[in-house]
């Protein structure tokens, strides 16, 4: 089997620009007309959007590699580096809280060069531990030899199937330079192509032991960014491949397998990215949901603590909400929590639901049954 990057002529990709003019014309005003509409939310609104974006990306960057992280660490620790008041906070664990860090060192330093430090930086916040799952690995540096073939496989043990083999560990540092004497010199194609072959380009290379593609993703991020000259995100790309997972990796591995001529990868990036900003259409429409419940309740008093529970339901709280996970989440006794539930269903916020008894639980009354 031959990889693209054995071929003469790597890295020189190349792409059939005719083919690729209308997408990226329609995704580019699509980008801006965006951009506008998030623009026109206010600051507190537009803070909140760009909190749930970053949430989403976090956490489904780490899912396309089969990591689940907890969405209320990640919003949390989040909250907590953009200085955001969100009530209580949830402890993030230092996985968590590495990954946080890449992603917003990557999205609000846009501006600043990919160095291999800064990329090290972001390998070794992503595995504070040293290890991924219980395998020890390098980190904060390239992979080495003795680690043996980079390989993404799948199938059970003795069955697997090799879907690409990265370069060896001998090339790494050569191709990284090359990478990114190109990602931060002045390019002549679109920005956002760039994100595109930036991120083709990465995760091809695979200088990592592990989190090549969570890397990938980052620098993609970074890239649009640029594209756009803002640091706030309102759309997750990694929430849309995640939903395309299965499409994403057969493209990958038919471009790794393929020929110079990227205009297929290239093609499909642009698409799932139209498809991203249509996904920022219902984090806009929570966003504006969440900000008319707190106007229809403005004058209502309402304390710190039932603000938070309730910052959770609108956010989307999963299973029952009984007095015993109220008094969890706040940290109260049974009788308090009691009571705070009592004076939201006077309040018209929450309801007693038919079933009672031991088991009694409340629902939350959605703004527009207010």
């Amino acid at each position: 089997m031959t990889y693209i990057y054995e071929l003469k002529g790597w890295p020189d990709f190349h792409w059939n620009a005719e083919r690729l003019v209308e997408r990226l014309a329609a995704v580019r005003h699509k980008q801006g007309r965006l951009i506008g509409r998030m623009e026109g939310l206010g600051f507190n609104l537009r803070a909140e959007a760009a909190l749930q974006t970053l949430t989403e990306e976090v956490v489904k960057s780490s899912e396309i590699e089969g990591e689940v992280l907890d969405k209320n660490q990640v919003r949390s620790s989040l909250a907590r580096r953009l200085g955001m008041d969100i009530g209580a906070l949830t402890p993030a664990d230092r996985h968590v809280e590495g990954v946080v860090e890449m992603i917003l060192d990557a999205t609000e330093k846009y501006a600043e060069s990919l160095t291999t430090e800064r990329l090290f930086d972001w390998h070794a916040a992503l595995f504070p531990t040293g290890r991924s799952g219980m395998r020890k690995i390098t980190v904060g540096g390239w992979r080495v030899e003795q680690a043996g073939p980079m390989q993404v496989v799948s199938g059970p043990v003795g069955r697997e199937r090799v879907h690409y083999e990265a370069p060896v560990a001998g090339r790494l540092e050569n191709e990284m330079q090359r990478f990114l004497d190109w990602f931060n010199g002045v390019a002549s194609i679109d920005p956002v192509l760039k994100a595109a072959l930036a991120h083709l380009w990465f995760v091809t290379i695979h200088p990592f032991e592990d989190g090549n593609g969570r890397i990938a993703r980052a620098i993609a991020d970074l890239a649009l960014a640029r594209s756009e000259n803002s640091a706030q995100r309102f759309y997750s790309m990694s929430a849309q491949i995640r939903k395309e997972r299965n499409a994403y990796y057969e493209i990958l591995e038919s471009t790794q397998k393929g020929e110079l001529d990227i205009t297929p990868w290239l093609a499909w990036f642009l698409g799932c990215l139209d498809r991203a900003f249509e996904g920022a259409d219902s984090i806009l429409a929570h966003v504006l949901s969440k900000a008319r419940f707190w106007e229809l309740h403005a004058g209502d008093l309402i304390s710190e603590r039932q603000r938070a529970v309730i910052n959770r339901l609108l956010d989307g709280f999963e299973g029952q909400l009984t007095s015993s996970k109220w008094g969890k989440l706040t940290k109260v006794s049974q009788a308090t929590a009691a009571r705070d539930i009592e004076g939201l269903i006077e309040l018209g916020i929450l309801r007693k639901d038919s079933a009672g008894g031991r088991s009694t639980s409340y629902s939350f009354v959605l703004p527009e049954e207010t």
